[in-house]
């Protein structure tokens, strides 16, 4: 369903993917119901047929010649391509055909020419990385100067904004290739060679002879998907392809109004998930002329430090209330317990590939199950953090009244000198889906998120910009690392966590260059590229003045006082509880019930000295909370500070006589 949604003045229209599963199916010829093992089954034998054809044309076409005439636009007479793959690879002649004795129809042969017709497109961009990085190589490989830095940006198409990662990443690539084969790659395609081609039936590739998808009108949550499966694996002709219907259920997330889109079907063991976009109207998120904004910085262990800032009529900013934060020290200490496990199992393999002892087969095949267990785990646990994180930043925003939240840029910054447990931690972290999930969910309401850059955000005073002195938490004297900051200018004194410092300078920074703000054609979101003195001499918090305290001098006699009666109490202690279900009060206002869950706000979940919280019992004095309770993921991520960050209060302060 390709219709175009009408859009009312101040909305844009947004296409976005859930991911559903088609439980079952009916063949309309037989009339047979298909269960999810069975229609898994035919779905398979279908994928294997597209990616076999998809794979003839990789093939045939992986080179720079080819790749450059794909991504020229235009054909052997000058006419302009279409922007549809396989219409593309159509016109240019690029065809294929499936194996001897096997018929398929041509919406079949759509589908293999639009995968690779994708992929075709997508290894353009990496070709100029690649030839940019070849074209300039450095003397030295792992250290470039600031001459070479500047002679491999010019070199790559796009380099001048192009994240120092990327390069060195591409830097590593052929540095390996040259270990191993003793001389530079000629480009890409010899760097990476031909990939294989996935699984996978692009739907939105046919029409209405191949698949169609209707909405029900008595239940919006229901979508009726049909088409045409064989029904084996190597169908002889027409006869062997027959009609199916698979009834799916809408994630609740899809609005009434929304236009539904052929899916991408692919088969995950004996399931067959359907990744279904959908079109709806979405209110229009701008560039500029914001005035409340969202600052957003990163952290280690606290994920997430944000807060809101004014920009007043004058061009003074002022900043909403505190911040807060989003811990998640448990979550990434269980993310570190699973890395270090998927280590100790990829060592394991290692050693018995290395030994070639037959009999060892049996125990690599149960560490090769075990292993992808473990990423299963990871990346479901990225997948959740990721979505709770990005959550809670736009439900701040949303509850600031802000229309833009800014984000730290980070796409640069690599982890090194920080020790073993720190490098992995820190380049292991889900800074990028949380952003690619945060956008999703603040364009809905119509929030725009736009990427500033990091420089200097934790190091200036946001109220001075003068550089701070970083020290322990006077309230956490115990806690590691240098986390408070003090502004040395006399005339300032500001003073505080060091990530509230930065989301500070994140707002301010957004706020005085949101004019610079563009659209990034590459990833298509908004990004401010520079710094600039001028504007950034205004990126500073006024601080707010404090409200004048009444007057409380004395000017007459002091009004006494009512002290209410002190509250019963019994005289004895409560007797002793009896074994039977019925019983006395216990003594004083305690529960009845058995107690609650321990408040997360309560714990510190520190990931060095308090792995404890959530790993296996291993030794007789662990004491497993979390996970023993069954309290799930939801434990471990805090909204809030907990109260250990707080200085105790002084329980004994203005205590009456309890006579």
């Amino acid at each position: 369903m390709n219709h175009k949604i009408p859009l009312a003045e101040g909305q844009a229209s947004r296409t976005a993917c859930v991911r559903t599963l088609a439980h079952s199916g009916v063949d309309e010829k037989t009339g047979e119901l298909l269960t999810a093992s069975t229609l898994a089954e035919r779905v398979g034998w279908c994928t294997d047929l597209v990616a076999q054809m998809t794979g003839a044309l990789l093939t045939a076409h992986w080179n720079s010649t080819d790749v450059d005439t794909l991504a020229a636009g235009a054909d052997a007479q000058g006419r302009r391509l279409p922007s549809n793959a396989w219409m593309a690879l159509r016109r240019l002649g690029w065809t294929t055909a499936p194996p001897e004795g096997v018929r398929v129809n041509d919406r079949i042969v759509r589908m293999a020419q639009e995968t690779a017709g994708r992929v075709l497109r997508s290894v353009k961009w990496r070709t100029g990385v690649v030839a940019g990085v070849l074209a300039t190589w450095p003397a030295d490989p792992g250290k470039r100067t600031r001459a070479e830095w500047d002679a491999v940006r010019v070199a790559i198409p796009g380099g001048e904004h192009l994240p120092s990662s990327v390069i060195k990443s591409r830097t590593r690539q052929v540095t390996a290739f040259a270990r191993e084969n003793g001389r530079l790659p000629t480009d890409v395609f010899e760097l990476e060679g031909v990939p294989p081609a996935a699984p996978m039936l692009l739907l939105a590739a046919c029409d209405a002879q191949q698949a169609t998808l209707e909405r029900s009108v008595t239940e919006p949550t229901k979508v009726l998907l049909r088409l045409q499966l064989p029904t084996c694996p190597d169908p002889a002709s027409y006869r062997d392809w027959t009609w199916v219907a698979c009834p799916i259920t809408l994630a609740p997330t899809i609005p009434a109004n929304a236009v539904v889109h052929l899916p991408t079907l692919r088969t995950v063991g004996k399931q067959v998930r359907a990744d279904l976009a959908y079109t709806h109207p979405v209110p229009k998120a701008s560039r500029s002329g914001h005035t409340v904004a969202l600052g957003v910085d990163w952290g280690l262990n606290t994920l997430l430090s944000a807060g809101a800032a004014r920009l007043g009529e004058d061009g003074r900013i002022t900043a909403l209330g505190s911040g807060a934060q989003f811990r998640a020290g448990g979550v990434l200490a269980k993310q570190d317990r699973l890395r270090r496990q998927g280590e100790f199992l990829h060592a394991k393999t290692d050693q018995y590939a290395r030994l070639a002892d037959p009999a060892l087969e049996g125990k690599a095949l149960v560490l090769a199950e075990e292993i992808q267990r473990v990423c299963d785990r990871r990346s479901n646990l990225n997948q959740a953090l990721a979505a709770s994180a990005a959550r809670w930043a736009v439900d701040q925003a949303i509850t600031a009244g802000a229309t833009v939240i800014y984000l730290e840029d980070l796409r640069s910054m690599e982890a090194g000198g920080m020790g073993r447990t720190h490098n992995p931690r820190l380049s292991q972290t889900v800074r990028g889906r949380i952003a690619e999930r945060m956008r999703h969910l603040a364009a809905e309401v119509g929030i725009a998120v736009v990427s500033v850059p990091a420089e200097n955000t934790s190091k200036h005073c946001p109220h001075c910009l003068t550089r701070l002195r970083h020290r322990k938490a006077p309230d956490r004297p115990t806690t590691p690392g240098w986390k408070w900051a003090i502004c040395p200018n006399t005339g300032c004194g500001w003073q505080g966590d060091r990530d509230h410092g930065a989301w500070r300078r994140i707002a301010a920074r957004g706020l005085t260059h949101q004019a610079k703000t563009v659209m990034d054609t590459t990833s298509t979101t908004m990004v401010i590229r520079t710094v600039i003195d001028k504007l950034e001499a205004k990126a500073v918090i006024t601080a707010t003045p404090k409200a004048s305290r009444k007057d409380r001098s004395k000017t007459g006699p002091t009004r006494p006082r009512t002290h209410p009666p002190a509250p019963r109490r019994r005289g004895i202690p409560s007797p002793a509880r009896p074994q039977s279900p019925a019983g006395k009060r216990p003594e004083g206002h305690a529960p009845t019930d058995r107690p609650g869950l321990p408040r997360a706000a309560h714990r510190h979940q520190g990931v060095a000295t308090h792995m404890a919280t959530i790993s296996t019992p291993t030794t007789s004095r662990h004491r497993p909370r979390g996970a023993a309770l069954g309290a799930g993921f939801h434990l471990h991520a805090h909204a809030t500070p907990p109260r250990w960050a707080e200085p105790a209060p002084d329980l004994t302060v203005r205590m009456g006589s309890l006579n």
